[in-house]
């Protein structure tokens, strides 16, 4: 499975109330893994900055990695971007043959 890295920024009406924030992860999960059930999360951070969290995840392809950015955006985000990972060892190999 490839590894992919999201970013998300919530809505500012889903951020004023920070007491609502983990009962809304727990919804984002819940619906992530109904419906993805092939994508396996290896880390999520809070972040301070222009994004709100950080999830590093992965997933069998390309289309499962854009219906988790879907799923949040349709629960309130406004900003969420999918952007695939390669480890560097991986990278350094690649650069090798060039």
């Amino acid at each position: 499975m490839a590894t992919y890295i999201l970013v998300t920024k919530l809505s500012p009406e889903l951020t004023r109330d920070v007491k609502k924030r983990a009962e809304i992860g727990r919804t984002w999960m819940q619906r992530v893994k109904k419906d993805c059930p092939e994508v396996k999360f290896l880390a999520h951070y809070a972040l301070l900055g222009p994004y709100d969290f950080l999830d590093i995840y992965e997933a069998p392809n390309e289309e499962s990695a854009a219906k988790v950015s879907m799923i949040s955006l349709s629960g309130g985000a406004t900003a969420a971007e999918s952007w695939t990972a390669i480890p560097y060892k991986k990278f350094v190999n690649l650069i090798k043959n060039l």
